[in-house]
């Protein structure tokens, strides 16, 4: 298991919730509970996670909407699903939305630790060093430390800058959809907020130019791909 792995988990029974956040930390994860929908896509943009544990049925909004909400920031971070459904329908509904997994009540704890560990290991990148960071190319990202190490210099991102690496980032080669970022990390995706993130993306544009191996690309329509190339 990655050290101090962190949890998303959306659970709007109280007493589940408290119940598989204190074994999970136990496990020695670090769980993030919220009791609702909303509050988790919330939480999901204010935080850094890398697994997600939704209940399909919640208040506010459900672990299918939620689920596609995230998918479209965000391609990679593992979701599974705890449902008290068996029914093969909503099985394929959240595969669908890009499950990793499915998980029926009642279930054994045990059987979820397995299950987020076979996950874990699956997804796991090679490329995410120990403190965080990571290689775009050959430039070294800090994303922590919002440092992007240059040939010539190492610069410090603004706020929005880091935000905005981050989702390209996670959604590496797969398009980071417009409207989505925009509420991620501006909260409304007016046009006004548009037009900023036109200039941040031309800002990072600027400062990855140094290897010609990265291209942000414009996506007509429906937002920006990052692609690195492979080297010769």
């Amino acid at each position: 298991m990655k050290k101090n792995t962190s949890i998303l988990l959306a659970e709007d029974d109280l007493n589940l919730g408290q119940l598989l956040q204190t074994f999970l930390k136990s496990k020695g994860f670090d769980v993030s509970l919220a009791q609702n929908g909303k509050t988790a896509l919330e939480r999901f943009h204010e935080g850094s996670f890398d697994f997600c544990i939704f209940d399909v049925m919640m208040p506010e909004m459900d672990g299918f909407t939620l689920a596609k909400e995230i998918r479209e920031i965000d391609k990679q971070t593992p979701i599974l699903f705890l449902t008290a459904k068996a029914m093969k329908e909503d099985k394929l509904e959240g595969f669908s939305l890009g499950a990793d997994d499915y998980l029926t009540k009642p279930f054994a704890m045990e059987e979820l630790l397995a299950r987020i560990n076979a996950i874990l290991r699956r997804v796991d990148t090679s490329d995410e060093e120990e403190d965080g960071s990571r290689m775009i190319g050959s430039i070294k990202y800090e994303p922590e430390l919002r440092l992007l190490h240059l040939k010539e210099e190492t610069k410090k991102l603004t706020t929005k800058e880091n935000q905005l690496l981050t989702l390209l980032v996670k959604n590496q080669n797969d398009i980071l959809d417009r409207q989505a970022a925009l509420r991620a990390i501006w909260g409304d995706d007016n046009y006004f907020n548009g037009r900023s993130m036109d200039v941040y993306i031309a800002k990072l544009r600027k400062a990855l130019k140094g290897d010609e191996s990265i291209e942000i690309m414009n996506v007509h329509g429906k937002g920006f791909k990052l692609i690195v190339k492979d080297s010769e």
